[in-house]
């Protein structure tokens, strides 16, 4: 079709969406990018968030979580490779926070500066994730 766009979100673990696409929005590191067939390409980074993929077989749309990654557009074809990829399906807010508790007491525990700004990483990524399954709960 002229009026799509191929789509691939993968993370380190597998490829979490693959197919075609009316309309893609991610979560840029400046504020959300859309993106329509035919979109100028494009490599940049994005940060931790929803990505939003509205397919051709569907009417509704089809939401990814994302911790950071990079956005690769071509023509034709979009890529998301992210770290970290999560099906909005699978999000378990319980598992999210209990993540979250055990990273605040590590953070608490530690003194030495790498594990602070790793811990600190994953809060960050923690909270962004807990609060797009708020989010998505309330639609």
């Amino acid at each position: 079709m002229a009026n799509t766009i191929q789509v691939e979100v993968v993370s380190a673990e597998e490829s979490i969406f693959s197919g075609e696409a009316t309309f893609f929005v991610v979560p840029g590191e400046l504020g959300d990018l859309g993106i329509y067939p035919k979109h100028t390409p494009l490599i940049t980074r994005i940060k931790a968030g929803s990505v939003r993929i509205q397919t051709t077989s569907s009417n509704e749309e089809t939401a990814i979580f994302v911790a950071g990654g990079i956005l690769e557009i071509q023509p034709g074809s979009v890529t998301v490779m992210a770290d970290t990829a999560i099906r909005s399906d699978d999000l378990d807010e319980e598992r999210a926070l209990e993540a979250q508790k055990r990273a605040e007491e590590l953070l608490k525990a530690s003194d030495d500066k790498q594990e602070i700004a790793t811990v600190e990483a994953e809060l960050a990524m923690l909270g962004a994730q807990i609060a797009e399954i708020r989010k998505l709960r309330k639609h």
